[in-house]
Order: C-alpha cells, then structure tokens, then sequence
C-alpha cells in the first residue's frame, strides 16, 4: 500500500515521536504487506502514521482516544461537519463549557460519538499546551490554552487519516497493553511507547487516563517482552533514560540499548520541558 504523506497525528499527545521518528525507523524491524505490525500504546499515533504498516493491530488505555480514531474511519464527513459548528469556538466560554459536559452526566451520556469525537479533538487542539489531561474520575480538566488560530478543523488530515485507516486492515483495542499481544505470532512486529518511567519525583506524568504507571507495570511489561522475544516477535520500545530502565532491560544477549536524545514541548511540569534524554530497546531476534 502506497504511503500517504498526509497521514499524521491528528491529535497533540504527551510524549508524541514525531521528531525522534528518524531513530525510530532506523531501528524499526523490517514490516512487510504480510507483517502484523501492534503498538499497545498508541497514542497519537506518530509512529503508526510514519509507518502505515498494511497490518495493525492498534491500543490504548484511553478508550475516548480509540473512540476518535473508529469515528475518524467511519464516519469522518459527519466529524467534521460537526467541529464546522459555531459552539466550537475559539474561546474562554466556549472551551470550558464544552470540557464542563463530563461533569454533567446525563447530558454527557446522550452526546453521540461523532459529538464526544469532535470534543475530544476541539478540547486536544485549545487546551493549555495540547495537554490531554483527566483527573482521578476521568474528568478532563486542562485549562484554556488561550491560542490565536489553532487548527480545529483539520479536515484535509482527517481525511487522510480516514482513508489509511479504510486501506488497511487495522484493528482497535482498548484496554491493557498485555491484553493486545495475547495470541501474537512469530515474526510480528511490536511498537511499544509506555507512560515513561520518571527520572525524578517531579516528573512523572499519567494523568492522560485515570490509572498510573509505576514502577510494577514497568518490570510487567519488561515480562511481556521477555516473553515476545522468546517466541521470536520483534520488538522495539521507547522509555526514559533511566536505572530502572536500564537494569530492566540489561540483559545483553536479549536487548540493546540505544541513547537518544529528545525535545519535549508538552510536559505537566513547565521546566521540564526542553532536550532530554530517552532510550530506544531493541530486542535480539
């Protein structure tokens, strides 16, 4: 399948590839049309778009983020037909009463999913520093970002993405990361990009669903690619550079480890915004 240049995030997101994506797909393993390519966090979805693997198998723990994605395949004219309407404005007014619609339930259960898809993607494209936050009861709550034109409507990338999604055959989870390579097979190809571990107290940030991911999830899905690697499944993954990390995956003969280095322009905590350093972990297979 013909790439697409027009196929790209359509969504800011904490911890986005976009400008690592030259060290990402010189590590990548080789995809073919016959490769089953998986990312259990997808996120944005840099990756996948730069990509466009023929075969996916895609997940995120943020069932509201897999939501836009099926609308944005299904049903992308309606999406963006609706974003056209004026309650969509660019405005102080207009984006807190639009955030406050998961307060108020009854309202917000009869919103249909092309109107919850356009509100996640107005919220994503207006809220303060393109922070896709929630609090402990999976309410948003980002503030205002206060931009002069942000691209609410960018109907030309919906469409591309729409369509990569219509080509392909792709596949949409959302729940754990564990759950989504259960019954892979020999020779798939695996994209992991987790909350990363924090190289500090300060620095830690999960609040893009209602759960965390500490320490535990780290060393379980440290488990889960000894256990792909076994059964002879490619992988690749990103996290911080850090011990934790480092020790995890310090097996030699199992993983190399790659020091890269990375600007991060959305951060919950302004000064750690700026280069940092990350690391990309391959698997030998």
């Amino acid at each position: 399948m013909k790439k697409s240049k027009l196929v790209m995030p359509v969504l800011k997101w904490v911890g986005g590839k976009r400008q690592l994506l030259p060290e990402i797909k010189k590590h990548m393993p080789k995809i073919t049309k016959n490769t089953v390519y998986y990312e259990p966090f997808v996120g944005g979805g840099a990756v996948l778009f730069e990509m466009q693997p023929d075969k996916a198998v895609i997940n995120d723990v943020n069932h509201d983020l897999i939501d836009v994605y099926k609308v944005i395949k299904d049903n992308v004219e309606d999406l963006i037909e609706e974003l056209k309407k004026d309650k969509y404005s660019n405005t102080a007014e207009a984006f807190y009463e639009i955030r406050e619609l998961d307060r108020k339930h009854q309202e917000f259960n009869k919103l249909t999913g092309v109107e919850r898809a356009a509100r996640i993607l107005y919220l994503n494209k207006t809220c303060y520093n393109g922070l896709y936050r929630v609090n402990s009861i999976g309410e948003f709550n980002s503030p205002f970002g206060r931009y002069k034109n942000p691209n609410i409507i960018n109907d030309v990338g919906l469409r591309a993405v729409s369509k990569y999604f219509n080509d392909a055959d792709i596949t949409f989870l959302s729940g754990d990361f564990e759950s989504t390579v259960k019954g892979i097979k020999k020779g798939s190809v695996v994209y992991f990009d987790p909350p990363y571990a924090p190289i500090s107290k300060t620095s830690n940030f999960t609040g893009y669903n209602e759960s965390g991911f500490g320490e535990q999830e780290q060393e379980r899905l440290k488990n889960v690619c000894d256990r792909l690697t076994e059964k002879g499944v490619h992988i690749l993954l990103s996290n911080s550079e850090c011990e934790l990390i480092r020790e995890l995956y310090s097996d030699k003969e199992k993983y190399k480890i790659i020091s890269v280095k990375a600007k991060r322009a959305i951060n919950s905590v302004a000064n750690a915004r700026g280069e940092v350093s990350e690391v990309l972990i391959k698997n030998n297979v």
